[in-house]
C-alpha cells in the first residue's frame, strides 16, 4: 500500500470515543475550549454559525460536513449569536441529546456531533500536516457515516467497538479526500492534490527504506531538482528530505511501540544502514534514544 493517506490514518488510528445529537432554537452560542482532540459534525437540519480559532467564521447548513483534526478553540452559535455559554475542555460528556437556545418548540438545527481518539500517543506530529479545518458541502455520504457512528455507538453490543473504529477510518479518510485541497494551508492533502508532488510523494510511501534523494524524488515527479524542491516545499509546508525523516520516525515509532523488533530490524525497515545510524538520527529528531522510547512504550503497555 503506497497511498500516503491511508498509510497517515493507519497509524494514527482512530478510535471512536463518543457522539450526541445536539439542536438549538432561538438565539445562543456555546464556546468549547481547546482539547486538542479530533471532532467532527455533521449537519442535519438547519444552520449555525461555526467560529474556529485562527480561521475565518462560516455558516454551516444542512448536509455540511465539519471536521477538525486537532480541534482548537471554537464555538457554535444561532446564526444571530446570543450570550456565550463556555465549556471546559474538563467537562464530562453529556448521556443524552444536548439543547441550545429555547428549550420549548421545534428545533431550528440540529447537528450530530462528537470526537474521538488517535490510539498514536504523538499523534500530533502527523495532524500538523492535515488542514486545521475541513469544511464540506454535498456529500451525504458522510453524514450518512456520522448517523451509522451515533447508532453503533447507542448499541454497546458485542463487537462494537471494532466497528466504531473502522467507521471512524473510513469517516476520516472521505471526509480527507472530499475536502478542498486546493484551498487548504500548505499539508499533506495539498501536496496529494498536485499530480507531480503526488507521484513523488507516492513512491517515497511506497518504499521508505529506499535511499532516497531530491534527485530520486523529482525523477518520480518527472520536475527539475530546483522547481521539485520548491513546489514541493511550498505546497507541502516542508523540504522533502524533513518530510521524508519525520515519515521514517513516525513508523518506527510505531514498530518500536508493537514491541518484538529489534533495533536493528527497525533501522532497516525504516531506510538506515545500521542501528547506529538510526539511534542518531532518532536521538535527533525526537530528543531521546530508542533505548528510552522503547522502554517508556513497554510501560505504556
Amino acid at each position: 500500500m503506497s497511498d500516503p493517506l491511508t498509510q497517515v490514518i493507519e497509524l494514527l488510528r482512530p478510535q471512536a470515543v463518543f457522539s450526541k445529537g445536539i439542536s438549538g432554537a432561538g438565539t445562543w452560542a456555546v464556546q468549547y475550549a481547546d482539547f486538542g482532540r479530533p471532532a467532527f459534525a455533521a449537519m442535519t437540519l438547519g444552520s449555525c454559525r461555526l467560529a474556529v480559532e485562527g480561521e475565518d467564521p462560516v455558516v454551516i447548513e444542512t448536509g455540511d460536513f465539519v471536521l477538525l483534526p486537532a480541534t482548537p478553540t471554537f464555538s457554535i452559535s444561532s446564526l444571530t449569536p446570543g450570550p456565550v455559554q463556555r465549556i471546559a475542555a474538563s467537562s464530562a460528556p453529556p448521556q443524552h441529546e444536548v439543547r441550545y437556545g429555547r428549550q420549548t418548540g421545534p428545533d431550528e438545527m440540529r447537528q450530530v456531533g462528537g470526537w474521538f481518539a488517535f490510539g498514536m500517543p504523538d499523534a500530533a506530529l502527523l495532524v500538523t500536516l492535515l488542514p486545521r479545518m475541513i469544511h464540506i458541502r454535498g456529500i451525504p455520504r458522510l453524514t450518512q457515516l456520522v448517523l451509522m457512528l451515533g447508532d453503533e455507538a447507542a448499541r454497546d453490543e458485542a463487537g462494537s467497538q471494532l466497528i466504531l473504529e473502522r467507521l471512524v477510518e473510513i469517516l476520516l479518510i472521505e471526509a480527507l479526500r472530499a475536502a478542498p485541497a486546493q484551498t487548504a494551508q500548505p499539508g499533506l492533502l495539498r501536496g496529494l492534490a498536485d499530480p507531480r508532488i503526488a507521484a513523488a510523494l507516492r513512491g517515497l510511501h511506497r518504499d521508505i527504506a529506499h535511499p532516497w534523494t531530491i534527485p530520486d524524488l523529482a525523477g518520480e515527479a518527472g520536475m527539475s531538482r530546483s522547481a521539485f524542491f520548491e513546489r514541493f516545499t511550498r505546497l507541502v509546508g516542508t523540504r522533502p528530505m524533513e518530510y521524508l525523516t519525520a515519515w521514517r520516525m513516525a513508523v518506527a515509532r510505531d514498530l518500536m511501540r508493537r514491541g518484538g523488533i529489534a533495533l536493528e530490524a527497525v533501522a532497516a525497515r525504516v531506510g538506515y544502514g545500521s542501528a547506529s545510524t538510526f539511534s542518531t538520527a532518532f536521538s535527533r529528531h525526537t530528543g531521546q534514544p530508542p533505548g528510552r522510547f522503547m522502554r517508556g512504550a513497554a510501560g505504556e503497555g
